[in-house]
């Protein structure tokens, strides 16, 4: 086991809706941003939610989450993890929520995969007294969910409070 530490959010005071990761894989560590696997979906599925390019920099990807009224960051601030893997994930430190939620008026958290959610639960939950919808994972590893059933489930859950 290897302790690790995440990155801090991305937010602005226009943030409407907080995403959350479990922590970030060690492909993202390295690159010192998320979902930095090409494998993962997540860039690919909020570009086509939002019908723009799929965002290649870190201040491209930036741009699209600001852009929209997102938040992004990872339920966990440290852990020790064995390489990428969620079911390794030990001495879970919760990440501080009111460093976005005291900035930005949250309303919606949406969770990316069963793993965000349970410690959202666990640690988060009772801090913001925001119930997060869990969405399917846009991991590689979550293999059962093709791109575009990935695109209408994370679709619906960010464009739900426009409806």
């Amino acid at each position: 086991m290897q302790e690790s530490f995440s990155f801090g959010p991305v937010f602005d005071r226009n943030s409407k809706i907080l995403i959350l990761g479990s922590f970030p894989s060690v492909q993202s560590r390295a690159a010192g941003f998320y979902y930095a696997n090409p494998q993962n979906r997540f860039w690919r599925v909020l570009a086509a939610v939002y019908q723009e390019a799929v965002p290649e920099t870190v201040e491209e990807k930036r741009a699209l989450l600001l852009s929209h009224g997102l938040a992004l960051w990872d339920v966990l601030e440290r852990c020790e993890i064995q390489g990428s893997s969620d079911a390794s994930i030990r001495a879970a430190v919760p990440a501080r929520i009111e460093t976005v939620t005291d900035c930005a008026d949250i309303r919606r958290v949406l969770v990316n995969g069963a793993t965000a959610a349970k410690y959202y639960a666990r640690y988060l939950e009772a801090k913001t007294g925001i119930p997060a919808v869990c969405l399917p994972s846009t991991s590689p590893a979550n293999a059962s969910y093709r791109l575009e059933r990935l695109t209408e489930l994370w679709g619906k859950a960010l464009r739900a409070e426009e409806a």
